[in-house]
């Protein structure tokens, strides 16, 4: 039974009591927040799914707290860090909220079986006192290895309370709540702070006094600040305004350091920490077997991280997907949904014209309702089976080693393999993938990742594969859309060369990163993550593309005097697109209804399919490949697919590059360029089949 926390002091505060949730990437952070809030925050099985912070109450209602109880206490979920070094977004996030927020306390969230590699981030933690609690998380993954820690041992060495738990399966985190929440009322901080000795110990104590006015007139403890001055910090250099005489006698104990340690600055602080640190393990720490999961992990990646046979796999995998969306599962379900919008809407049409409602409305109904949003929610199973797949990849910890493996090919661009994550998120979304830029520590890196990022190709253009292979090459549609997402990553592979060239000129930073244990998917993980992409779809289709359906019907439906149009030529949508199709005639499109579904994709890439719908008159889609059978040769339906793929992604994603980048120029120019680049390939791709197809 899970004991109720009783926080009478907490109920008393003003102000909610603030709980951060701080450690290592891929220690179960998430997993613990999304268990003690009852929020379904993504969990993956890579580095870098959280990359800012993210807030949420306790869960009330008897399991953990009573309802009065969470209702005062928040629980804020940082970025997985591995220091407290501000040289990557994640870092700095962590570090300020800690720092600047001053949370009421601290968990630490260790994964037990990587223990030294977690409690390097705790003894950080441990000197800029606040409150904290430790939570070696996966205790039951060291019991099945026959593993053990001698818990009060391990507290009284590290003097901070430990708590065993396992997020996964909900063991342990009772006493976890009550710990932390004695830990906070009572205001208990980090009995031991010091944890060096010889030449370090005599260099942060020196710098320590120097600096000690200083360090608390900005907020900062002491002992944090030596500490993070002596292994060279220079934000926080600047942050405590020191002279020039003070500044030169912090170097001066740096170079004796060095000289007495035999080694450089950085290098002499962490051996400090992991003596400590292997003193306590050592003592209170049996470790366990070599699990069958690392043994079967280490045989996999001899095939997985091959170096000549990691990438042919990987494009085999995504191959094998492709073919298993678009033929064997996700296209059958996708018509049998759309036949089931075919009927509703005959059937919607028979109901208001026996009710005698105006043919305007009838119309309406029928054209805009189920003919465009209809065929855009048709698309449904086809994005639910390819997320399916991607949260299997994710979850086993494969893409782990995708990031592996593409390191040294991103090197060529001037990236390291960590601009791999992005990238494997723009499959998903384009928003989130820029946003997770965040997590590279150097800007340049950044800035190149996030203008490579759109032409990933994102799951929102999959209705506009769907739609025109149906009708063009139903019979190698996977291979068709293989060939599609490598265009998308060949094209970036070559802006990436000229912008590190010419743009962007410098090397790439050092690529350290984990790779976890591979693990059997989590049930929870892959319906939470399947859930979010299909509600995320549902609102977008009921909401930007249902707006833009009906903004697109009555375009098409009335001319210039507002009155109803017999013939879709003379409508304001064939005046208006027919004004700019000249620009797509030499890519084979040249048509005013090509060029309007073109207009209505920057709003949201599904729209196109939708505004097809409407333009065409389709009312499911087997009727909308018809339609494009009579309007399109297959060799101008693939250049339509090479420019839907490659020019500029949806206005959401707009938005957030020009905040991300900070300037709405930058995000103009992202439109522009990927507009031309996509001008450019689709005219190569028709021009020279146009060659070839006259031979």
């Amino acid at each position: 039974m899970v004991t109720s926390v009783r926080s009478e002091t907490i109920q008393h505060k003003a102000k909610k009591a603030s709980i951060a949730l701080a450690g290592n990437p891929n220690s179960g952070k998430t997993t613990l927040f999304n268990q003690l809030t009852g929020t379904n925050q993504h969990v993956g099985n890579f580095p870098g799914v959280t990359v800012e912070k993210k807030e949420a109450d306790i869960k009330g209602g008897g399991e953990y707290l009573s309802k009065r109880e969470a209702g005062r206490i928040t629980l804020v979920d940082l970025p997985g860090i591995y220091s407290l070094s501000p040289y990557s977004m994640e870092e700095v996030v962590a570090r300020d909220y800690i720092i600047k927020e001053k949370p009421d306390a601290i968990v630490n969230i260790v994964d037990v079986m990587n223990i030294e590699r977690g409690l390097y981030l705790s003894l950080q933690l441990m000197q800029l006192d606040t409150p904290m609690v430790i939570a070696l998380n996966m205790m039951d993954e060291l019991r099945e290895n026959h593993g053990s820690v001698d818990i009060g041992l391990l507290s009284e060495k590290l003097g901070v309370p430990v708590v065993p738990i396992s997020a996964s399966r909900k063991e342990g985190l009772g006493e976890l709540l009550e710990t932390v929440m004695r830990v906070a009322e009572d205001g208990q901080r980090p009995q031991v702070q010091d944890f060096c000795t010889g030449a370090v110990h005599r260099a942060i104590h020196a710098v320590g006094h120097l600096i000690e006015d200083h360090a608390r007139a900005i907020g900062v403890s002491p002992r944090f600040a030596a500490t993070k001055l002596i292994e060279s910090d220079p934000p926080l250099l600047d942050e405590l305004c020191l002279n020039e005489h003070e500044r030169h006698t912090i170097d001066e104990a740096v170079v004796y350091m060095q000289a007495e340690a035999g080694t450089d600055r950085k290098a002499a602080v962490a051996d400090m920490r992991y003596e400590f640190i292997g003193e306590a393990v050592g003592a209170s720490v049996e470790k366990p077997h070599t699990t069958l999961h690392q043994n079967r992990s280490t045989k996999i990646d001899g095939l997985l991280t091959s170096k000549f046979l990691g990438i042919p796999i990987f494009f085999g995998v995504m191959a094998l997907i492709f073919w298993l969306t678009f033929e064997v599962i996700g296209e059958p379900l996708a018509e049998g949904l759309g036949g089931l919008f075919d009927m509703g809407g005959e059937a919607a049409a028979g109901a208001l014209e026996a009710m005698g409602v105006s043919p305007v409305v009838q119309a309406f109904v029928e054209g805009a309702l189920f003919t465009g949003v209809g065929t855009v929610i048709s698309f449904i199973p086809m994005i639910i089976v390819m997320f399916f797949f991607m949260s299997l990849l994710e979850d086993t910890g494969y893409m782990a080693r995708v990031a592996f493996i593409m390191d040294k090919a991103l090197r060529r661009l001037g990236l390291s393999g960590r601009s791999i994550i992005p990238m494997i998120l723009g499959f998903g979304c384009t928003v989130p993938a820029i946003m997770s830029a965040r997590t590279l520590s150097s800007e340049r890196d950044r800035r190149v990742t996030i203008m490579l990022t759109p032409f990933m190709s994102c799951t929102a253009k999959l209705p506009i594969y769907g739609a025109i292979a149906a009708a063009f090459f139903s019979e190698f549609t996977g291979l068709l859309i293989l060939s599609l997402y490598a265009l998308g990553v060949g094209v970036a592979v070559v802006v990436g060369i000229i912008v590190s060239r010419f743009v962007y000129r410098g090397n790439p930073v050092p690529f350290i990163m984990e790779l976890p244990t591979y693990r059997a998917p989590s049930v929870r993980t892959v319906s939470i993550l399947l859930w979010q992409r299909t509600k995320d779809f549902l609102h977008r289709a009921f909401t930007i593309i249902f707006v833009a359906t009906i903004v697109i019907w009555f375009l098409q439906s009335f001319d210039s005097g507002l009155n109803m149009t017999v013939v879709q030529a003379d409508s304001i949508l064939a005046a208006a697109g027919g004004a700019i199709a000249p620009l797509f005639a030499p890519l084979g499109f040249g048509t005013w209804i090509f060029a309007t579904a073109i207009i209505a994709g920057f709003v949201a890439k599904e729209t196109v399919v939708s505004c097809l719908a409407v333009l065409t008159g389709a009312a499911s889609i087997l009727s909308l490949e018809a339609a494009l059978q009579g309007l399109m040769t297959p060799l101008q339906a693939y250049s339509f697919l090479v420019f839907c793929l490659l020019y500029t992604p949806c206005v959401a994603a707009i938005g957030v590059t020009g905040k991300e980048l900070g300037s709405k120029a930058a995000a103009l120019y992202m439109v522009l360029r990927q507009t031309a680049i996509a001008w450019v390939v689709s005219f190569v791709v028709y021009q020279v089949g146009m060659v070839v197809i006259g031979t």
